[in-house]
């Protein structure tokens, strides 16, 4: 589960014009989130390519309910999240006329048996889409979700252990990394009524179900190799082999984008040659957060860590653009719409005015 974000970073601001010519204060990120609260990419992407085009969009802060504006004047890198990121397709051409780099965190789960995503396409048709994303943007560029890890009375961790399988299995050579995370049922009330109201009996995730898991995962992961890593988790799974994530991920952003002298200025990147052999033979030891790059170099960066993330988030600064209640995937175990009639009414009324400063429509 994505677990609910707390967004405190603060993006330096500009005065810019509104579409009605309405001077306002602007942030100006360089790396954008789109989105931890909605799919953007599923339901909202001719609305974000048109914005990006403008050169900005709007969006209601959840926690105080004021308004405010993003410029995309300074945008450099862009984080897709998504069930199904096809729609994105058509416009991939554009970010790349526009120098701006991407890659795409992929929510591919496997409850349609169990009715918990009605919403979301089959699985055989949402695997052809990650398949046909990964041949646009290459390898390491769609990363694999198994988010949440939902225990319910129809499903326990062999049965998840079966659901991932089968996945990798069809991913092995198209992804890189599977990134998983433990539902948290009980820290939101309407996820937990939710569930209950549409007959599902959940239960939580305990430490021994995590370790269980986590141990029969890295058996699965000797015959597929990727990296493995849990997202906001607590739970130490190192013994796994089992990283704690970074979903907004400088050292990916700089394997993707060290071309771009702003971003990497940014990010506190510095490029070095690769050292020569020893006049002994040896061979020259690199900082333990070296990145190796083409041409013989190596990068390396400055703390850039989201101090205004949960604890456990391993992200670094972006600005989020979605926004809650208005994602109409519908999961049962939602926690980013209050209610299914909320996020319906709003996209109802986004699609009235589908080109608007904000997913809202208003």
């Amino acid at each position: 589960m994505r677990k609910q974000y707390y967004e405190m970073a603060t993006w330096p601001k500009q005065i810019l014009s509104r579409d009605n010519g309405e001077l306002v204060s602007m942030q100006v990120p360089e790396i954008i989130s789109a989105s931890r609260s909605t799919d953007i990419p599923a339901f909202y992407a001719d609305w974000f390519f048109y914005r990006l085009k403008v050169g900005y969009s709007s969006w209601t802060n959840p926690f105080n309910g004021v308004k405010g504006y993003v410029s995309y004047k300074n945008t450099c890198f862009i984080v897709f999240w998504s069930k199904y990121p096809s729609p994105l397709l058509p416009h991939l051409d554009e970010l790349k006329r526009r120098k701006i780099g991407c890659y795409i965190q992929y929510t591919l789960n496997d409850y349609d048996k169990e009715g918990l995503e009605k919403g979301v396409r089959s699985l055989k048709e949402r695997i052809g889409s990650f398949k046909q994303l990964v041949d646009k943007l290459g390898y390491g560029s769609v990363i694999w979700r198994f988010d949440p890890l939902v225990l319910i009375d129809r499903i326990d961790i062999n049965t998840l252990l079966e659901k991932i399988e089968r996945i990798g299995d069809q991913l092995k050579g198209y992804t890189e990394k599977l990134v998983f995370s433990f539902a948290d049922i009980s820290l939101y009330r309407n996820v937990k009524t939710n569930l209950e109201k549409n007959g599902f009996k959940s239960r939580e995730w305990m430490e021994d179900d995590m370790h269980k898991f986590a141990n029969e995962l890295a058996k699965l992961n000797q015959s597929w190799g990727f990296t493995l890593a849990s997202c906001g988790e607590r739970v130490d799974l190192k013994q796994y082999g089992i990283q704690h994530n970074h979903c907004i991920d400088d050292e990916l952003i700089i394997k993707l984008a060290h071309q771009n002298k702003t971003l990497m200025d940014f990010l506190k990147v510095k490029i070095h040659p690769l050292p020569s052999s020893s006049i002994f033979g040896d061979s020259v030891p690199l900082p333990p957060n070296a990145i190796i790059l083409s041409n013989n170099t190596y990068a390396t960066h400055g703390d850039n860590k989201d101090k205004g993330q949960r604890a456990f988030c391993g992200c670094i600064k972006s600005k989020d653009i979605g926004e809650y209640n208005t994602c109409i995937h519908l999961c049962e175990y939602c926690y980013a719409n209050t209610s299914k009639n909320a996020a319906v009414m709003n996209h109802n009324t986004f699609m009235k005015k589908p080109f608007s400063e904000s997913i809202t429509g208003r």
